[in-house]
């Protein structure tokens, strides 16, 4: 008996690790000091910051990976990967560093896993950051063959005169709404009970293009790092942002809401996507629940003063972001206890 016996392949690691070494190298920053191969990654902070703030955060994709697995999609969940990870860091007015990945598998598949490396060194192309290591972990009899779990962690900085905390944020100011690029990664474990109940498969059509319904199921989450980085080097002071991932608008909208301040949503501002009235018509799924699952069309706000909204808007349009104003802060009233108004819940 040796190790290979028990399912685990040294020497195909070792081959993985020179496969994908390209895709790694490609995302490196100047501050990068080596390449991949060590037990750690090294990386310089950016010049002129006077008080340089680290920021970390890390993430995974959940049970849409399941559905990546099954339809052999696996470019998308790389950059998905990245995307949950750096679009929160960059609500603190931070500026990605880099980034680790984690992957465990049952039994290494270097095609699928090696599409996975490129997806994720794309996001960090994407999102100006470098791909500085991470692990991969063969483990046969936890995970079944051709199965694999992912887990990301990103670090950023931000001067900490021009930490973006929500403390400037007061009544009247402005509530950007930035599109999605579909359900991102959040919700999945309600759309796949929804797709095994009306036995959804790849050739499943919807909406008027006619289009593979799991394709757009499969899309990868919008990247919002190089937008809000340009918002502020053309100086728009951003008072608060937030990601709108799991939970929807009612629950991360407020977590950039100072005490006594809520936010009211126009539900009319912007067309929420058909995909949300098919999963809410063919799984039997009440509009409360939507808005407590999904984000409804909108991946991220920003809160700006009044003044500087249209600005903002003006600058999304120039970056092909759609965006929309979809509502504004107001004071928290002692009748009603929720931070997020406006909407049917």
């Amino acid at each position: 008996m040796d190790y290979k016996s028990s399912g685990v392949n040294v020497e195909a690691g070792r081959a993985f690790v020179n496969r994908i070494k390209s895709s790694v190298e490609s995302t490196s920053r100047p501050e990068v000091i080596g390449g991949i191969g060590g037990f750690g990654g090294f990386m310089r902070l950016p010049e002129g910051l006077r008080n340089p703030v680290l920021v970390s955060g890390t993430d995974g994709v959940g049970t849409k990976l399941e559905l990546a697995q099954d339809y052999k999609s696996h470019y998308g969940v790389g950059i998905d990967l990245v995307a949950m990870c750096v679009n929160d860091v960059i609500t603190s007015g931070a500026e990605p560093l880099f980034f680790l990945d984690y992957i465990a598998t049952g039994k290494l598949g270097p095609d699928a896993l090696s599409e996975v490396i490129k997806g994720i060194a794309d996001g960090c192309k994407q999102s100006k950051c470098s791909l500085l290591g991470g692990e991969t972990a063969e483990m046969p009899g936890f995970y079944a063959d051709g199965q694999y779990d992912l887990a990301g962690f990103c670090v950023a900085v931000v001067d900490e005169k021009s930490i973006i905390d929500g403390k400037k944020i007061k009544p009247g100011d402005q509530i950007i709404g930035l599109e999605s690029s579909g359900m991102h990664s959040n919700g999945f474990s309600l759309i796949r009970k929804v797709i095994a109940l009306k036995k959804v498969n790849k050739d499943t059509c919807f909406g008027s293009d006619r289009k593979p319904l799991i394709d757009y199921l499969l899309k990868p989450t919008k990247l919002y790092v190089d937008l809000v980085q340009t918002l502020l080097q053309k100086k728009i002071p951003l008072k608060g942002m937030a990601h709108i991932t799991g939970g929807g608008l009612p629950e991360n909208l407020p977590r950039c809401l100072p005490n006594g301040l809520r936010a009211y949503i126009n539900t009319s501002s912007w067309e929420k996507p058909s995909i949300y009235r098919w999963l809410s018509l063919e799984g039997d799924i009440p509009e409360i629940d939507l808005w407590n699952t999904f984000n409804l069309g909108i991946g991220f706000c920003i809160i700006v003063a009044s003044e500087n909204s249209q600005k903002v808007l003006e600058i999304c349009h120039a970056n092909s972001f759609n965006a929309w104003n979809i509502g504004q802060i107001e004071d928290q009233t002692a009748d009603v206890d929720s931070r997020v108004v406006g909407l049917p819940l």
